[in-house]
């Protein structure tokens, strides 16, 4: 959060709102930073995790594969027959007719766990069910419907042709087949195809683990009672809906007060623990705004200022391979910018494709949106009737992302974009947003 947040209650003079500002010590930004060299710098010093885990197929769904797999043998292994009726040779049927028919006799029968023992000779015919093997000397397969059955025989009065109603081995895929790539996102198709070959595990890339640290004499945890001038922290729990959702493990940490050791002390043991670590709160240039003086004992300042709105108070360290990053404390703000800029970082981290959206365009509804002279301005958006809408009413409060599936970057400017004009849009990824392609 700003400095702002705390004015009037911070300094002495018994909390008068006109000695607290008297009081309040500010240090300006350095130089701003663009969205582009923010977001850009942030990657470049960002690491793919190397750590790897087995774990069973079936919990694997959306996680990164670790190495290529392929199929270590046909599937089907053996021909399989993919209806119910009766294996059978096809040359015994070649004469068939209403007027000549062809008589077989039934000398056993197959269900989908059994195989036939024997094979099957000229004149012969096996009850098979779907799935099970085709005997040896059996071709092909007709359905029950297509043969009329008396006692022990079958009759037929059509030719069967060769290879009907039954998957040869390899049908499926063969061996040596690929199943799926490194750095793949697992898809049940994919997990299913594992199985069907008998691979129980699959080696996948760790999930991100990301520490959220809240900082503010304000915050109140959830659940806490209500107080006068205190406020319920929230950007824990947007914060790990995003994590989550970029396939990370989110490590939210209780509100801290502003402290400057109780704070250092909380980043060194999270960044012992985690692959990156996000502080909200505190990271503006008021005098309790503490993170400005405290990353760069940590590491590289990576900047300090973003030329953006909303989201301009942000910095950013890096710690050898690990990512230190200051979040606004206001809800809005520090969501956007974890869209835009946290979002790509985690997908980066935890080898996963693409930087969580995808760009394209949308007209803009009613809503008019203005520039802002000297910074970017992200915009957060909602669609109806294919047509977009602005929900931003105000940094500190949450529901000005009520609805936003996707947001718009208007460059630095004087204008006012109005209803009707085609801008670019960023619509996020599911699960955080619908995609591109629900919103036309």
């Amino acid at each position: 959060m700003s400095a702002s947040r705390h004015a009037g209650r911070r300094a002495g003079n018994g909390g008068d709102p006109v000695g607290s500002f008297a009081s309040m010590e500010m240090r300006p930004f350095g130089r701003l930073v663009s969205v582009e060299v923010a977001r850009r710098r942030l990657l470049a010093a960002t690491r793919p995790l190397s750590r790897t885990e087995i774990v069973p197929v079936a919990d694997a769904f959306g996680r990164i594969a670790a190495r290529t797999y392929r199929s270590p043998r046909p599937v089907p292994w053996f021909p399989r027959a993919t209806w119910d009726g009766f294996a059978l040779r096809s040359a015994d049927t070649r004469s068939a007719s209403p007027r000549h028919p062809v008589d077989l006799a039934i000398v056993g029968e197959v269900f989908a766990e059994q195989s036939f023992p024997a094979r099957v000779r000229p004149g012969q015919c096996v009850a098979i069910a779907t799935g099970g093997a085709l005997p040896r000397g059996a071709d092909t397969v007709v359905i029950f419907e297509e043969v009329r059955r008396r006692g022990a025989t079958v009759r037929l009065t059509h030719p069967v042709r060769p290879r009907e109603r039954f998957s040869p081995p390899g049908d499926d895929f063969p061996r040596g087949d690929l199943l799926v790539r490194t750095g793949q996102a697992l898809t049940a198709t994919d997990l299913g195809k594992l199985a069907a070959c008998g691979i129980p595990n699959i080696r996948v890339y760790a999930r991100p683990v990301v520490a959220i640290i809240p900082n503010g004499n304000e915050l109140l945890r959830p659940g806490a009672r209500a107080r006068p001038g205190r406020i319920y922290e929230s950007n824990n729990a947007s914060l790990s809906s995003v994590i989550l959702a970029a396939g990370g493990i989110p490590r939210p940490s209780p509100p801290l007060p502003d402290d400057p050791v109780r704070i250092e002390r909380a980043l060194r043991h999270a960044l012992s623990a985690s692959d990156l670590v996000l502080a909200t709160g505190g990271s503006s240039v008021g005098e309790h705004d503490h993170l400005p003086r405290l990353l760069p004992r940590f590491g590289r300042l990576l900047f300090h200022g973003i030329a953006v709105r909303a989201g301009k108070p942000t910095l950013a360290a890096a710690a050898g391979d690990r990512l230190l990053i200051g979040m606004p404390g206001h809800p809005t703000s520090c969501l956007v910018n974890m869209y835009w800029l946290v979002l790509p970082v985690l997908h980066k981290l935890g080898h996963r494709p693409g930087p969580g959206w995808t760009v394209g365009s949308a007209v803009l509804g009613s809503d008019a949106v203005a520039q802002t002279p000297g910074l970017s301005t992200v915009v957060p958006l909602r669609f109806e009737r294919g047509r977009a809408y602005s929900t931003f009413h105000g940094s500190a409060v949450i529901s000005s992302l009520d609805g936003a599936t996707a947001y718009a970057m208007l460059p630095p400017g004087r204008r006012t974009v109005k209803a009707g004009r085609r801008i670019s849009v960023y619509y996020l990824d599911p699960p955080l947003g619908p995609g591109s392609a629900a919103n036309g």
